[in-house]
């Protein structure tokens, strides 16, 4: 859409409006209901609509807010102790008595660092009227004016009279672990408010990630959600089209963010942008009970592309956005993925009850009707409890970041898992992990032990569980959470007296931004192969929990095959470190053998190859005392130095594997008069036959199976 405002960065690093307001209303008037920038401080934003009248008579004070700055002392861990001495920085989150902006310089702050300064000092709370405000069951809710010109981007045929769900963002301030965020606790949703039925649960959990990942995930899905409403492959959505009931209320957004402090922060400004989020209004505490998590509900046809311009509907086009109900969840406190997803399950999920949720993690983007394509998976499979799609690795235009040979290892990873793995334990019917980062599951599948089971890695709930906690685990099964995913999907098939199946998707698929150093590379992986081979154990040691499972007797035989599978490779990853090291070691020797002498002499090439299995076993032993540690970013040059030198001795280890190839082929000679089963058998006769046959099966499958997969 070449008419797009784009998104310009200041040069104190905010962002100018793309947005004008016609109605010009003032920044600064105290008990305004509408914002003019969504960039700039909504703190004057007063409740417009207050919830619960009939309800408990305590009442919110907002005075309260306005005379005391957020503050950790006051209402929340996040704020910093940035002051010296301890004392508390007067810029953070605003000082409520209008005194100069912070003494600190910002001139040797990160960008990073500098974002949250600015988002701290938006939060300023100025003097102005007082307003009280019921509570709703002694719980804080309110609905807040948006800008007009977000209001006003909503197409005219969507918008509701009898309602403001396009005119206002409403407001929670949860001061209860999301177990407890529930109806008879007075809490809600718009979208159950609304009477919705929600058939698509999306849920997109994030940490610390950038602008530009957090902008290509959301639009991603935006427009995933734009193609299912729009498509006329599926009769359900057509169906719920030809009865009046619009397809995007079917439909929900998750935003999930796992805490205040260590967000980035403009990832707020493409949520204000858009109409999700606004400065200001977030309340740290409700009668002396802390926020645990902050939730702004709107319903947009609003989106930001990574490429940061602003996307919005034009006219009757058929390309336009459709309205999509946003749940933002920015919790107060980072307490890890997991608690992220009790959130997802537990909370929302328990409220608006929908039958499929999709996982995606920001920074991974989802492909064209991808989302579609998992759904309709679900709806043709009524024993379908779980699937995943192809994560393929991003890599940039032209493929520009193949060049990084780490980039260019985990590209092919993915591909062989995607081509080999997925669909084998498909076919199957048990996958055995489907990717946090792009999966779903049927919410009434995962009920009961499955999430009860999941849940129990979760910090949050480690005093309540007790022994079964994460505090009360051995070391064996604290790794195996490391992999709480392959926990879930083992838990599903094995569900008592279910037949719950999991799958693999081809058509849907998804990019995902992969580690690009050897430090990230390496904390990543050490997390993933310490869970999923405590995981895979997990999983075999309680095989016999599938007996109590309702799957047929051929599922059964299927399931055991696979197990024995699963045990071959259990054992070969276990040796997989002693093979390579054999492989190396054997290969390299036996040049001197077949009087190959690379390096000149034969005493030469000999030294220079002990010299090598000298240097593979010096860097491993260090590979060994730097996994002692638990920091690989405090280790970036080590880890480097290692890949570098593994990478050195595996380029000359294939360079002596194709030579001893070529030179054990070179000796086949072919009489002119024999046959071609002759000829054959003189090929594979003698160590021919073992040499073709491992070809085969490792480069042979690998060529043959890319092209059939393509």
């Amino acid at each position: 859409m070449s008419g797009r405002p784009v998104l310009q960065a200041d040069e104190q690093g905010g962002y100018q409006n793309p947005f004008h307001d016609d109605q010009g209303y003032p920044m600064n008037t105290y008990g305004s209901n509408t914002a003019q920038n969504p960039f700039e401080s909504t703190t004057s934003l007063a409740p417009s609509q207050p919830y619960g009248d009939s309800h408990a008579p305590s009442r919110y004070d907002l005075h309260d807010d306005e005379e005391k700055p957020l503050t950790s002392s006051y209402g929340g861990s996040y704020p910093p102790m940035s002051g010296p001495g301890g004392f508390i920085d007067p810029s953070a989150y605003g000082d409520p008595h209008g005194r100069p902006g912070s003494v600190y310089s910002q001139t040797s702050m990160t960008p990073a660092a500098r974002q949250d300064e600015q988002w701290r000092r938006r939060q300023t709370i100025k003097r102005g009227k007082t307003k009280r405000v019921k509570l709703q069951s002694g719980n804080f809710v309110a609905d807040y004016a948006v800008p007009t010109a977000v209001a006003s981007a909503i197409e005219a045929r969507h918008k509701n009279v009898n309602s403001n769900e396009f005119t206002h963002m409403r407001y929670s301030a949860a001061t209860c672990d999301p177990d407890d965020f529930t109806t008879e606790n007075g809490w809600s949703l718009r979208t159950s408010n609304y009477g919705r039925q929600t058939e698509l649960l999306i849920a997109v959990t994030s940490y610390n990630e950038d602008k530009v990942l957090y902008a290509r995930t959301l639009h991603g899905v935006m427009l995933n959600i734009r193609d299912i409403c729009k498509t006329k492959q599926s009769k359900y959505w057509k169906k719920h089209a030809e009865e009046g009931t619009p397809a995007w209320q079917k439909i929900t957004v998750a935003l999930i963010v796992d805490g205040l402090e260590p967000m980035d922060k403009s990832v707020l400004d493409i949520l204000a942008t858009v109409g999700v989020y606004q400065d200001g209004v977030m309340k740290k505490e409700v009668d002396k009970k802390e926020t645990v998590a902050h939730i702004f509900e709107y319903t947009t046809q609003l989106s930001i592309d990574s490429d940061m311009q602003l996307v919005q509907p034009h006219g009757e086009d058929a390309n336009n956005l459709v309205p999509v109900q946003i749940i933002f969840v920015l919790k107060a406190k980072n307490q890890k993925k997991i608690n992220s997803h009790r959130w997802l399950f537990n909370a929302i999920g328990k409220m608006l009850q929908p039958e499929i949720c999709v996982l995606i993690d920001a920074g991974t983007k989802p492909g064209h009707k991808s989302i579609y394509y998992l759904w309709e998976a679900f709806y043709n499979d009524p024993n379908l409890g779980g699937a995943c799609g192809e994560i393929h690795a991003m890599i940039g235009k032209g493929g520009r970041k193949l060049l990084n040979p780490l980039v260019a290892a985990q590209n092919f990873e993915y591909k062989m898992s995607n081509i080999l793995d997925k669909p084998l334990e498909s076919s199957f019917g048990y996958v055995s992990v489907l990717p946090g980062a792009f999966s779903a599951y049927r919410y009434r599948a995962i009920l009961g032990r499955p999430l009860e089971q999941y849940f129990h890695g979760d910090h949050s709930l480690a005093d309540r569980l007790g022994k079964k906690g994460i505090h009360g685990m051995n070391i064996f099964t604290k790794n195996m959470f490391l992999a709480e995913d392959r926990i879930l999907c083992f838990e599903l098939v094995a569900k008592a007296g279910d037949r719950w199946t999991l799958t693999y998707v081809k058509p849907s698929k998804a990019e995902t931004d992969v580690p690009e150093s050897a430090a990230e590379l390496i904390g990543q992986r050490r997390r993933w192969l310490n869970g999923s081979f405590a995981a895979s154990v997990y999983s075999l040691v309680h095989f016999f929990k599938l007996y109590k499972s309702g799957h047929g007797i051929v599922r059964m035989f299927f399931f055991h095959i696979q197990g024995l599978y699963n045990v071959f490779s259990l054992v070969f990853s276990w040796f997989a470190l002693a093979n390579l090291w054999l492989t190396f070691s054997i290969i390299i020797e036996l040049l001197p053998a077949q009087k190959i002498y690379i390096f000149g002499t034969e005493a030469v090439t000999f030294y220079v190859n002990q010299a090598f299995e000298w240097i593979y076993l010096a860097f491993l032993a260090v590979q060994f005392v730097l996994a002692l540690g638990n920091r690989p970013k405090g280790e970036r040059l080590a880890y480097f130095l290692t890949l570098c030198a593994f990478a050195v001795l595996a380029l000359y280890l294939i360079v002596c594997s194709i030579w001893l190839t070529v030179l054990a082929f070179k000796g086949v000679s072919f009489t002119a008069g024999s046959s071609t089963s002759q000829k054959l058998g003189e090929l594979l006769s003698g160590t021919n036959g073992v040499l073709m046959a491992a070809l085969i099966a490792t480069f042979g499958i690998y060529f043959i199976a890319s092209f059939l997969y393509v």
